[in-house]
């Protein structure tokens, strides 16, 4: 497979998470996702600011955001958020500790 047609997969196939994600499970909370998986939808959206500035665009945590989940947070969390038992905030903690290792 020549690169460029794997770069196009790639892409469409996050295109295709960022859609399960943002559409398709609203329910799935991002304190379930990092507790089981080590990442979540803020992950996702920390990797494109990343990604975007290594490529020298200038590109905050609010603008990745909101570029990920095609709203603001506030919006995202008064339609999507539920609370968070002790529980789940204690597993998050740890996996949150273990996972992300650059906390800007």
């Amino acid at each position: 497979m020549d690169p460029q047609t794997e770069i196009e997969l790639q892409a469409a196939a996050f295109r295709r998470l960022q859609k399960h994600l943002m559409e398709d499970r609203t329910d799935a909370q991002n304190i379930d996702l990092m507790n089981l998986a080590g990442f979540c939808r803020n992950c996702l959206s920390r990797w494109y600011q990343e990604a975007a500035n290594e490529r020298g665009i200038e590109m905050d945590k609010t603008q990745a955001r909101e570029i990920f989940y095609g709203m603001s947070m506030d919006e995202w969390k008064a339609n999507h958020q539920t609370d968070a038992s002790p529980q789940k905030q204690a597993e998050f903690d740890v996996a949150f500790k273990q996972n992300v290792t650059d906390k800007s």
